[in-house]
C-alpha cells in the first residue's frame, strides 16, 4: 500500500480510504470484521464511517458502523489506525438532535468517542452544510475539540466551493483549526460538480481530497450492463443508478474502462481508481465494501500506472458526466 500525507498536514494516510457505511447495514459484523482485517493487514489503515451509520440503535439513529468499528479497533494497535467519522445528521429527538451548533457537536462527539471506543478521533468532519448555524460556531467548537485532543484534524463534506472558502477565511480570521480535507462526491461519471470549482480550491489552498462513490456506486465495476441492468437490491433506490443504467452514454464510457483494464489486467474497479489517483489534488478514494472478495478486487488500485493517453481517453469518454 502507498501513502500520502493529509492535504498541507504532516499526517501520513493510505491511499485508499476504507469507507464504513456497509458495515451494520449490508455487512453484519462478522464480516465487517473480515473487511477490517484485511484492509488492515493489507497497509490500508484509513477508515472512515459516520455517527448516522447504519440504522437506528439505542432508541437514536445510526450508530451501527461506529460500534462494529469501535470493537475491531479494540483488536488492533490504535496508533496504527488513522480514524474519520462525521457530525451534522440527526441522532437524537428534538430541534437539536441534528445540526453544526456547538451543543450538538460537543454531545455528538462524546458519542461518536464512546461507540468507537476510543480518547480521540483523527478526522472528524461536518457531513455537509448548515444554514441555521453561524459558522464561526461551528469551527470554534471543532477547535475546542482540538485544543481537548479528542479531535486531531478537522475536515468537512459536500461543501460547495465558495463556502468551503468561507470556511478557511473564518478560520483565519478567528485563528482556529481550519478544515484540512474535503470528502465530496466524484467519480468518472460525476466530475462537474467537483472539477467546476472545488478541485482548484483544493489544490490552492492544500485541501485533502478524500472523494466518497468513486465507483459510481458500483457501476464502474461493470455488475451493470446494456444486458442486465437490474440494480443491486441495496441500492435499487438509488437515483445514481438508476440514472446511470439508463444512459447510454454511461456504457460507452464503461465500455473504455473495460478496454483500458483488459490492457492492463486487472479489474475495471481499478481503472477508474487509478485515474482518480493520477490526480496530485486526489488524496485517498473512498472504497466501500460488503464482502472481503470486493475490497480485495481493489486494493491493487494505486500500483495501477495509466499512461497520458488513457487518462485522456477517460477524460473524454466521461466529459459532460
Amino acid at each position: 500500500m502507498q501513502y500520502t500525507t493529509l492535504g498541507r498536514t504532516g499526517l501520513k494516510v493510505s491511499r485508499l480510504c476504507l469507507g464504513a457505511m456497509t458495515f451494520g447495514w449490508s455487512a453484519d459484523e462478522a464480516t465487517s470484521f473480515a473487511i477490517l482485517d484485511t484492509a488492515f493487514d493489507a497497509g490500508l489503515t484509513f477508515i472512515d464511517t459516520a455517527d448516522v451509520y447504519s440504522r437506528w440503535i439505542e432508541g437514536n439513529r445510526g450508530g451501527e458502523s461506529e460500534t462494529i468499528v469501535g470493537k475491531w479497533l479494540q483488536t488492533k494497535p490504535r496508533r496504527e489506525v488513522i480514524l474519520a467519522t462525521k457530525v451534522r445528521g440527526r441522532m437524537w429527538p428534538g430541534p437539536n438532535g441534528e445540526g453544526l451548533s456547538r451543543h450538538h457537536i460537543v454531545q455528538a462527539v462524546e458519542d461518536s468517542l464512546r461507540r468507537l471506543q476510543t480518547d480521540y478521533i483523527d478526522l472528524y468532519q461536518t457531513h455537509s452544510p448548515d444554514a441555521d448555524t453561524p459558522l464561526e460556531e461551528t469551527l470554534a467548537a471543532l477547535d475546542s475539540l482540538v485544543q481537548a485532543g479528542k479531535v486531531r484534524y478537522v475536515g468537512c463534506s459536500n461543501y460547495p466551493a465558495w463556502l468551503l472558502m468561507k470556511s478557511l477565511w473564518v478560520s483565519d480570521v478567528q485563528g482556529v483549526s481550519r478544515y484540512d480535507c474535503l470528502q465530496p462526491h466524484y467519480s468518472l461519471l460525476h466530475r462537474a460538480e467537483f472539477e467546476r470549482e472545488l478541485a482548484v480550491v483544493c489544490q490552492d489552498q492544500g485541501i485533502a481530497v478524500i472523494p466518497y462513490s468513486p465507483l459510481a456506486a458500483g457501476f464502474l465495476t461493470g455488475k451493470y450492463t446494456r444486458e442486465n441492468k437490474q440494480p443491486d437490491s441495496t441500492r435499487s433506490g438509488g437515483g445514481l443508478i438508476q440514472r446511470l443504467i439508463q444512459d447510454d452514454r454511461a456504457f460507452d464510457a464503461l465500455d473504455m474502462v473495460r478496454a483500458i483494464a483488459g490492457d492492463h489486467g486487472v479489474p475495471l474497479a481499478q481503472i477508474a481508481l487509478a485515474w482518480q489517483l493520477a490526480q496530485p489534488v486526489i488524496t485517498s478514494p473512498i472504497i466501500g465494501a460488503r464482502t472481503v472478495a470486493q475490497l480485495e478486487e481493489v486494493l491493487g488500485a494505486p500500483d495501477v500506472q495509466l499512461a497520458a493517453d488513457e487518462i485522456t481517453r477517460l477524460n473524454e469518454a466521461t466529459a459532460g458526466f
